[in-house]
């Protein structure tokens, strides 16, 4: 199928023959779906804290936290495009009830000042423009390169939020944030995922402001980039599965979605990561119980590791007793989730010690769970995994088969969601990092449609960062308050109260 040029640019791409094969075959057979078992509510695979627990949780962390190496990474490289889809429209004349609510609302935007500014210098006033309804010329300024280029900016860029000295952009925002609980000993480590197109706008912002920040808050920071690998790009089919071509005749490889990021994500060597979206942020008045909660869920993760550890020197000995294979079946059904495959209890006391040995040897990540109210997004299930057991899963929609009367019921049952809210142990208990591609599940990936050039094509997405992507890791859920989760989708988003500092102050 592949010529001696394909072959050379495969290789060029940092991918073998295999595994473009791998994805060829995925193409042809198509991802099956994951069995879903019920979805974990509170009190059966989502644990809910209560509120008189919470400072012992922050209390077990800060004590922690200096002799841990902690790392908060921010996936940064998605464009703002999608955030500006109904102004796009309203570039070409159709307007909605959303595009009136910008002009409304503009001076209660962020980005209010540049705008004027960047009109002025195009020898434009903005407020004239809008009072003679020239929307044509406010959304030129705002979204093309004529103007800021919001468009085609990544979020991490833009003017979220207005405060008293000035607006701030999320990846500031990510700053003020990490200081408040990825700080070991006064060191703030925080990785952000970009383009390589905007890398230098993202390390320019971060030259310019960084020394401020250390200032106000008291903190050192240590703020680092990577971009997504090209080896983790996958190629793209025409509709009957032939490798699709460029113009060139050269083949067409694609970003393979957020789960590439479990290379970049790999690459961190740290104890404590945190993870969350660059566009889940808020002003400084509302970030308290985001604060609690990140230090909550890493106290959780603490107390787990603490467990795995104390059961990895129990059962590291040949001959162990009954009682430590029952505590360590009791860790995984009542701490871990997870439940051993049907027939387990007949199986020799030898394979049992097999089983709970790898289950534990591997990293561990704590998920927050907000109550679902409408938002896309995975879900927590207890689903079954390859093995034949049964543990906690991040579930998105396309990964079961709604076709399907019982596994839609299940699905339909969910009362939480999982809003990119995790914090992750990437050790084990004698200080060696866990290779986590080795943990994915290669059979949760996604299949896409796409077009290029006017053809159809089929693309292919790795098992998601926060999904597949760590299928076969020690998973908890926790639910967290739905004030932690203000992600902005839309550019209207912006002019939620959550995100005015002005009408929260009121």
């Amino acid at each position: 199928m592949f010529t001696e040029q394909d072959q050379d640019q495969i290789l060029a791409q940092g991918a073998t023959l295999d595994q473009i094969d791998q994805q060829i075959d995925h193409f042809v057979q198509g991802f099956p779906y994951l069995n879903v078992i019920k979805a974990a509510t509170i009190g059966d695979g989502i644990v809910r804290v209560n509120e008189e627990q919470i400072p012992a949780y922050i209390h077990r962390f800060d004590a922690a936290a200096h002799e841990r190496d902690l790392v908060k990474f921010v996936p940064a490289s998605g464009a703002a495009t999608r955030m500006f889809k109904s102004l796009f429209a309203a570039l070409d004349g159709k307007s909605d009830k959303s595009v009136d609510e910008v002009f409304v609302r503009l001076t209660d935007f962020a980005f209010y000042e540049d705008l004027k500014a960047a009109m002025a210098a195009g020898g434009k006033d903005l407020d004239r423009a809008v009072a003679e309804n020239d929307r044509k010329t406010v959304l030129q300024f705002l979204l093309t390169s004529d103007g800021l280029d919001y468009g085609s900016l990544p979020k991490g860029l833009l003017k979220f939020h207005q405060y008293a000295d000035g607006p701030r952009t999320p990846v500031e925002e990510h700053l003020v944030e990490g200081a408040a609980y990825a700080n070991s000993d006064g060191l703030v480590k925080i990785h952000f995922t970009v383009s390589p197109e905007h890398r230098s706008r993202f390390e320019q912002l971060i030259n310019e402001q960084k020394a401020d920040y250390e200032a106000w808050l008291g903190v050192t920071f240590d703020i680092s980039f990577s971009e997504q690998k090209k080896s983790t790009d996958t190629i793209s089919v025409n509709p009957d599965n032939s490798p699709f071509r460029n113009a060139d005749g050269s083949l067409l490889f694609r970003p393979a979605g957020h789960g590439a990021l479990i290379e970049n994500l790999n690459d961190i060597d740290a104890d404590i990561v945190f993870i969350k979206n660059i566009d889940n942020v808020v002003p400084d008045e509302i970030k308290e119980p985001t604060i609690t909660y990140k230090k909550v869920l890493a106290a959780v993760l603490l107390d787990a590791q603490q467990q795995i550890a104390r059961l990895q020197g129990l059962l590291e000995s040949d001959d162990v007793s009954d009682g430590y294979l029952a505590e360590a079946d009791e860790l995984f059904r009542r701490t871990l989730y997870t439940l051993p495959p049907e027939g387990f209890e007949n199986v020799s006391k030898a394979e049992k010690l097999d089983y709970f040995r790898r289950k534990l040897n591997r990293p561990v990540r704590v998920c927050g769970m907000v109550k679902n109210v409408g938002e896309p997004g995975g879900g927590p299930f207890w689903a079954q995994n390859q093995d034949g057991s049964v543990s906690l899963q991040v579930v998105e929609s396309a990964q079961i088969d709604l076709a399907n009367s019982a596994q839609k019921a299940i699905f339909d049952e969910a009362t939480h969601f999982n809003p990119v809210d995790l914090v992750c142990g990437l050790k084990d208990a004698n200080g060696r990092k866990y290779e986590l591609p080795a943990y994915r599940d290669p059979q949760t990936g996604f299949i896409t449609a796409k077009s290029k050039d006017g053809k159809d094509l089929k693309a292919q997405e790795l098992p998601g960062l926060w999904n597949g992507a760590m299928a076969d890791w020690n998973t908890l859920f926790v639910e967290v308050p739905l004030i932690t989760f203000n992600p902005v989708k839309t550019v209207n988003d912006l002019l939620r109260k959550e995100h005015q500092p002005s009408e929260i102050e009121e």
